[in-house]
């Protein structure tokens, strides 16, 4: 059973994002929980197809649509809560989750805004005997895995992960975008990569030795939202980053760089010897057939479509048979990749002044 707790956002991202679900085997989408588009937002942008949506998928699965956590019945199976929230909202979905007797939660990252916070709501998990993973669908990506198995037989090698998103390069667009991810881009966009770091190549606060900007590619920006307040974020930046235990790896994430995301490797020489794209050339007839379907949803969730499908899938089947979720991050990881996000932002932001 997974009930799906929601807070506005882009009509489309969200119907693209709950259809994964209808197609899990381990699972059936019983309830969604959406206070915005079935209350003052219905009339809104997107919340007339949000409704017809609703219509179809209660007709056509059963599924029920409610305003509030507080208004779902009892489980009577193993239910599992996707939090897809705005970050500010989550702890408090979180508590309200562990009430409604879910089993597991599925948290979308970064988790919460502050590692204070999500360091609370893991404790809080454990304390009640709840499961929480992780969104970080990169986890288990195909081109991750690839990257990194082929980065294994080359003596020297150096990775690289590189994050695109498809926003237009205007003060407006950007702005928009430093506004609604006012956590900054390294605790949204690149924290999937911050938390492969994490998971694959031990970097945590206290291993981290050295980090360098690359000053020539990225840049930094003061903007105003719509609301008419300034943000300061990264629209693009790359960094480099030495573990004191050896290891080095790279990150670079674009804001307007694009809809797909690549890893590549280097060899001794700093000559690229692989680089493998999401989506591959299998994924993109997939890719095309959800374009058509939601054509309002950000690029980005159609090329990560298969990987949201996989991560889910996991989850579910653990929550039914307590298998382990193989490959999905758990809260503990989460908590040390957005320790990783506070403390590289003011590092990398001193050194583009």
């Amino acid at each position: 059973m997974w009930v799906e707790v929601h807070r506005g956002g882009p009509c489309g991202g969200r119907i693209s994002r709950l259809a994964v679900i209808l197609i899990c085997p381990s699972a059936s989408l019983d309830y969604v929980v959406e206070p915005w588009f079935l209350g003052a937002g219905s009339t809104g942008p997107g919340g007339p197809e949000f409704a017809q949506w609703a219509e179809e998928t209660t007709s056509a699965h059963g599924t029920s649509f409610l305003s509030s956590v507080a208004d779902l019945p009892a489980p009577k199976q193993p239910r599992c809560a996707l939090i897809s929230g705005r970050t500010a909202d989550n702890p408090r979905l979180l508590t309200e989750c562990i009430k409604a007797d879910c089993k597991t939660i599925y948290l979308e990252k970064p988790g919460a805004p502050t590692v204070k916070e999500l360091q609370q709501m893991k404790e809080e998990a454990e304390k009640a005997g709840v499961g929480v993973l992780m969104g970080y669908n990169k986890n288990v990506c195909k081109y991750v895995r690839k990257t990194r198995e082929f980065a294994e037989t080359v003596p020297g090698s150096h990775v690289t992960f590189v994050s695109n998103n498809a926003y237009e390069n205007t003060p407006e667009s950007l702005g928009e975008c430093f506004e609604r991810n006012a956590e900054g881009m390294l605790k949204n966009m690149a924290i999937h990569e911050l938390a492969l770091l994490v998971s694959f190549y031990d970097v945590t606060v206290e291993n981290i030795e050295s980090v360098t900007a690359d000053k020539e590619f990225s840049s930094m920006q003061t903007l105003p939202g719509p609301s008419g307040k300034e943000y300061t974020d990264f629209d693009k930046i790359k960094f480099t980053i030495k573990t004191k235990t050896g290891k080095e790896v790279s990150v670079a994430a674009d804001r307007c760089g694009g809809t797909d995301s690549y890893a590549t490797v280097t060899d001794a020489n700093g000559e690229e010897v692989f680089r493998y794209w999401m989506p591959d050339e299998e994924d993109k007839e997939t890719v095309k057939m959800l374009q058509e379907k939601y054509p309002t949803a950000m690029p980005y969730f159609f090329t990560q479509d298969p990987d949201y499908v996989t991560v889910k899938e996991r989850v579910a089947r653990h929550t039914v048979t307590g298998e382990e979720a193989e490959g999905v991050a758990t809260i503990a990881v989460a908590v040390e990749t957005l320790r990783v996000a506070e403390y590289l932002t003011p590092v990398l932001m001193e050194q583009l002044k």
